[in-house]
């Protein structure tokens, strides 16, 4: 998904500011001085990138660091002291993310203890959803109310919080579900 992401945002760099067209410029010229960025697609080429030693910048897409093959990606460079993981965007209580922000010593990994010896660095704001206001704005142009609501992201006070607001703003039926909760909808 992230290649063909990346592949759209390459055919409509017209939309994009001029510093940022200047990057990706500076980004696609062979000089020697610019990164040189390969996608992999394939498990194979994923699993190559275990494998390196050397430096080495992985962007993986996971958002908290609960699926995918950035869990394989983690197994083998968080116990290397030697890394540096970036973590962007906010982690949720629970999750592999949360608990590598928070500071865990070790995480498990495929069943394995796997000690965190890698530095984590974090950069918040970058979620790629709408904050409270512009999902206010998305909820006002509703013609009429949706039968039911649920509030399903974030922690659990703020969904509370946020179904609590959208009842009392917008007269609507909604709630902040359990985790783990199911919810017939016919």
């Amino acid at each position: 998904m992230a290649i063909r992401a990346t592949e759209v945002t390459r055919k409509h760099l017209h939309l994009m500011d001029a510093e940022s067209r200047a990057l990706l410029a500076w980004q696609s010229q062979d000089s020697g001085n610019s990164p040189r960025i390969r996608f992999t697609e394939s498990v194979e080429d994923s699993m190559h990138l275990n494998t390196l030693r050397g430096g080495a910048i992985i962007i993986s897409a996971s958002g908290m660091c609960d699926a995918g093959r950035i869990k394989f990606h983690l197994k083998y460079n968080l116990p290397r002291p030697e890394s540096s993981i970036l973590i962007t965007g906010f982690q949720a209580a629970g999750t592999l993310g949360r608990r590598l922000v928070d500071g865990a010593r070790t995480v498990r990994l495929f069943g394995e203890e796997v000690p965190v010896r890698a530095r984590i660095y974090t950069i918040g704001g970058l979620s790629a959803h709408a904050d409270q206001a512009g999902l206010f704005h998305w909820l006002g142009g509703f013609r009429a109310p949706p039968t039911s609501t649920y509030v399903v992201h974030g922690e659990a006070s703020t969904a509370l919080g946020f179904a609590e607001t959208i009842r009392e703003r917008l007269g609507w039926k909604v709630e902040a579900p359990e985790p783990s909760s199911s919810v017939l909808l016919a």
